[in-house]
C-alpha cells in the first residue's frame, strides 16, 4: 500500500496533440506514474481530426533543424534549443513504431500513408489504453494554484483534484480574458491575436474566379517589408492558399494593428520585373503580331486569369498582338507583375484556428518545458507564444513540446519515488 500513497500523479490539461503525447510518454517512461488528461468539451483530438482537410499534417519533411525553426514567426529561437531532443525525424520513427507509416508530398508536408486523420488518432487513443490514461471529458479548468508543495486544479462542476505534476497543453485562445484561470500561475500572457488567415476583398471582380490557383505568385503587402511567394488560390471572398496564409503568420500582429485593412501587390509572374516583359512583349509583336492575343497565353497563367487580366487592361477580345496601343500593353504589364489590390477584413476556419500569442517563452524552460517560476508546472504546445506557418510546423511543435515535458516528468517523478 505504500507504494499507491506514495504514487506521483501527472495531469494534463487539454486532450488535443500535445496534452495527449505528453500523457502517453510520460506515463510510458514511468509505468507508476498515474496520468490523467482533462478535456474541457466533448470532443478529443480534435484539430487533429480536421486537419490538412481531414487527412493530418503530422509534420514536415524537413530534417535540418536550422532550417526547419525558420518556419515559426514566433518561437524560433525557442524550437530551436527544443528540436534537439525531438525532431521531426523523431516524429516519423515514433508513429512508426506503432505501425503507423507517414509520406511525403511534393510540398514537405506528412500525412499517413492512409491518408486519414483518424489513423493518427487511433494510434494515439491506443497508447492511451495500454498506457492506463484516465482521460475525463467535459472537464473545465477554472483555477491553478500550488499549496503545500501540490497543485490544486479547479474544475467548473465544483470538483477539485490534487496534482505532484501539472502539464498545460490547452491549445491557444483567441481571446486574452481566456487565459484568466492562469491567473495563479503568475505567467504573463501576450495578447492573442489570429494567424494563418486568409485576405477578404468584398465585391472585387477577381473573386468571379474562385477555384483559380497559381502555382508561383509573389505577394507584398504595401508600407511593410511583408512579402511571400507560393501558391496563390482565388476564392469567392478573396485570396487563399499557402502564398496568403504564410504571408498572414509572418505579418500577424501587424495586420491586426491595421485592422486587416491593408493593400496588396501580386506579382502573378513570381518575380517578372516589368522592363523584362515589355522587351518580351515587344519580340511578340514583332514575331507574333498576326496571332490573336486571347488564345496567346503566354504565361502558362490559368487561362480564366489570363482573360480576366486582358479583360482588365482594356484588351478586346479579337485584338492580335500588333493592334495593341502602348496605353493598354503597359496596363498588362503592369497588372501581370504589380497587381493592386485592396484587402479589408479576413477569414479564419474555425477548426484549424492558429493564434499567435500565448505564455511569454521568457518565463519557460525549452529544454524541460517547465515552467521558470514554479517547479513541477509545465507547458506544451499552443499555448505557448510559439507558432508556424501552414505545412506541419504546429503539429512538430505539439509533438516536441509534448515529449520533452513528458520526458522531464517521468524523471522527476521517478526520482522521487
Amino acid at each position: 500500500m505504500s507504494g499507491e500513497k506514495n504514487q506521483k500523479r501527472l495531469v494534463v490539461i487539454g486532450g488535443g496533440a500535445a496534452g495527449f503525447f505528453c500523457a502517453i510518454n510520460a506515463a510510458r517512461m514511468n509505468p507508476a506514474l498515474q496520468v490523467t488528461i482533462l478535456e474541457k468539451s466533448s470532443k478529443l483530438l480534435s484539430k487533429v481530426k480536421v486537419s490538412g482537410g481531414g487527412r493530418c499534417n503530422v509534420t514536415h519533411a524537413c530534417f535540418e533543424l536550422q532550417e526547419m525553426s525558420k518556419r515559426y514567426p514566433r518561437g524560433e529561437h525557442f524550437v530551436r534549443k527544443a528540436f534537439h531532443q525531438f525532431f521531426t525525424t523523431d516524429t516519423i520513427k515514433w508513429f512508426e513504431e506503432r505501425g503507423v507509416k507517414l509520406k511525403a508530398e511534393a510540398d514537405g508536408r506528412m500525412f499517413p500513408v492512409t491518408d486519414s486523420s483518424q489513423t493518427i488518432i487511433d494510434c494515439l487513443m491506443k497508447e492511451v489504453n495500454a498506457n492506463r490514461i484516465e482521460v475525463l471529458m467535459n472537464r473545465e479548468v477554472k483555477k491553478l494554484k500550488v499549496e503545500n508543495g501540490k497543485w490544486k486544479v479547479g474544475l467548473s462542476n465544483d470538483e477539485n483534484m490534487e496534482a505532484d505534476f501539472v502539464c498545460i497543453a490547452s491549445g491557444g485562445f483567441p481571446k486574452l480574458q481566456q487565459f484568466d484561470w492562469l491567473k495563479g500561475t503568475d505567467h504573463t500572457i501576450i495578447s492573442p491575436v489570429p494567424s494563418l488567415f486568409t485576405f477578404n476583398m468584398p465585391k472585387h471582380p477577381i473573386t468571379e474566379l474562385m477555384g483559380v490557383v497559381v502555382q508561383e505568385a509573389t505577394i507584398k503587402i504595401q508600407s511593410t517589408k511583408l512579402k511571400n511567394t507560393g501558391p496563390l488560390l482565388i476564392t469567392h471572398w478573396g485570396m487563399s492558399g499557402p502564398c496568403v496564409l504564410k504571408l498572414s503568420a509572418w505579418g500577424a500582429r501587424e495586420l491586426q494593428e491595421r485592422n486587416y485593412d491593408f493593400t496588396i501587390n501580386v506579382n502573378w509572374l513570381n518575380d517578372a520585373k516589368e522592363q523584362e516583359l515589355k522587351d518580351e512583349l515587344q519580340l511578340i509583336r514583332n514575331t507574333k503580331g498576326s496571332q490573336k492575343i486571347a488564345n496567346n497565353n503566354l504565361f502558362q497563367l490559368p487561362n480564366r486569369l489570363w482573360l480576366f487580366l486582358l479583360q482588365q487592361a482594356g484588351i478586346k477580345d479579337e485584338w492580335r498582338w500588333a493592334d495593341v496601343p502602348a496605353k493598354e500593353q503597359n496596363k498588362l504589364i503592369q497588372l501581370l507583375c504589380n497587381h493592386e489590390f485592396h484587402v479589408k477584413g479576413k477569414t479564419t476556419f474555425k477548426e484549424e484556428f492558429v493564434t499567435a500569442g500565448g505564455v511569454d517563452l521568457k518565463q519557460v524552460d525549452p529544454n524541460t518545458m517547465q515552467s521558470k517560476l514554479h517547479p513541477n508546472l509545465f507547458f506544451a504546445g499552443e499555448i505557448l507564444d510559439v507558432d508556424g506557418v501552414t505545412g506541419g510546423f504546429n503539429f512538430q511543435h505539439a509533438w516536441t513540446s509534448g515529449f520533452i515535458a513528458a520526458k522531464t516528468i517521468a524523471a522527476m517523478s521517478l526520482n522521487s519515488q
